[in-house]
């Protein structure tokens, strides 16, 4: 019999249920097609792959050890170079750029070495899963405020129409407020945030002296017409950001697991000092592969931005698949809200006729749980609950919703497209 004393740390209490461990399961028992976890399912471009595989031939034994903890200096030296340039300013790469085992950990960094017992974090809704559990673990309060839908005014639902309310972004600054979470382009809902928005944002983080989380990994899948401003980038902010990028997602490698954060350097020391104490350092050869990858798209960004990875992930390969899921899910009856950015869509599910009577289960989760476990089960297309994305209070406004993933080769978005149309 397991020992009363020998249980889980209070801190952890409630904190250990994840969205992505139940329905990443339920998909594979079921052999559901799965457009709900965020991944590519074909390779990434071949000259990642490639820069991998030549590290593992060259003889250089000394990728196969430890690197500097804090990031391996070639790869921190090409990120300082890339986003000195994205923030208009210098970057110190030993001293404003820590690597990490993937954003997550960026994040968890942030949390931990930032947030003290009390402190409150707002968090606008919706939001990346984590920032809720990793806010409770360090000892803080979230505070919640979401993104409400207005009227569309370009005639179709767009992710540009969800904004926050000023007024109430406003009351929830107190005394206690020690971070925002800033996530844009915003998963799952694919807004991203407009330069008066951030400038708002700013003005409420300088008046109340509150550093900004910017997570911002999917900065490089932004569609035509849609500007990524960086919050750090404004006047009065750097000081007070740290920016949260993904070689997993500017690589389209998400297995790689390789992230970082910037800022100046009062801020990362909070978080290099957790890092040295949990992973310590990062995957060498991953670091050496990732920092060619970086030498490689600095000189296309500068010389032929049209054949960068990063100007032709969004523009040729994403953008088809964003308006061929948008046309799919229409003609089934959802109602798709079209994303500025990223690589997800939420639509609203309620108009595909299905009953409460044919996805009740006897559980009390939202409604939303309930038909993307019908639809995973029943019709064998997985995808994600959006209320996962809320806090307890504003769940109630996310039933109606569920996410796709549109990052899938052809035959998977075909496969779901035909599962869609038994619909009409």
């Amino acid at each position: 019999m397991a020992s009363s004393k020998l249980t889980m740390a209070d801190r952890l209490q409630g904190n250990d249920k994840s969205v992505w461990v139940t329905f990443t399961e339920l998909a594979r028992t079921t052999g559901a097609v799965n457009l709900g976890q965020g991944f590519p399912n074909y390779p990434p471009p071949d000259y990642v792959c490639n820069a991998l595989t030549k590290i593992g031939e060259s003889g250089n034994f000394m990728l196969n050890q430890y690197t500097r903890g804090f990031g391996h200096p070639k790869l921190v030296s090409n990120i300082a170079k890339l986003y000195g340039k994205l923030h208009n300013r210098d970057i110190d790469p030993m001293t404003e750029v820590m690597v990490s085992s993937g954003a997550y950990e960026s994040l968890f960094c942030i949390f931990q070495g930032l947030v003290n017992p009390g402190d409150e974090v707002i968090i606008i809704e919706p939001f990346f899963d984590c920032y809720e559990p990793m806010t409770k673990i360090a000892g803080g309060k979230p505070v919640f405020i979401p993104l409400r839908p207005s009227p569309s005014t370009s005639g179709e639902n767009s992710s540009a129409d969800w904004k926050l309310d000023p007024e109430e972004l406003s009351s929830k600054f107190t005394s206690k407020t020690k971070l925002i979470i800033l996530n844009t382009p915003n998963n799952p809902l694919g807004k991203v945030f407009t330069r008066p928005e951030l400038e708002m944002i700013a003005d409420l983080c300088i008046k109340h002296d509150v550093a900004c989380v910017a997570d911002e990994v999917y900065e490089w899948m932004t569609y035509p017409g849609v500007e990524h401003v960086r919050i750090a980038s404004l006047p009065g902010m750097w000081d007070r950001t740290i920016t949260v990028s993904s070689a997993g997602k500017m690589f389209s490698a998400t297995g790689w697991k390789l992230g970082w954060s910037v800022g100046p350097p009062h801020l990362l020391k909070s978080l290099m000092a957790v890092h040295q104490n949990c992973v310590y350092t990062c995957c060498t050869p991953l670091q050496e592969a990732v920092a060619d990858g970086f030498e490689l798209e600095i000189n296309r960004l500068e010389t032929n931005k049209e054949q960068s990875y990063m100007y032709t992930l969004p523009n040729v390969e994403l953008l088809p698949k964003k308006n061929r899921m948008a046309a799919m899910l229409k003609e089934a009856g959802l109602v798709p809200i079209i994303p500025e950015g990223g690589y997800f869509m939420l639509a609203d599910w309620t108009k595909l006729g299905i009953t409460d009577d044919q996805i009740e289960d006897g559980s009390d989760e939202p409604k939303d749980f309930k038909i993307v476990k019908w639809l995973t089960k029943e019709k064998k297309l997985a995808t994600i609950p959006c209320s996962a994305f809320y806090g307890p209070e504003h769940k109630h406004l996310a039933e109606n919703y569920i996410r796709f993933c549109f990052f899938k080769d052809d035959k998977t978005i075909e496969a779901a497209g035909e599962i869609l149309k038994s619909f009409k």
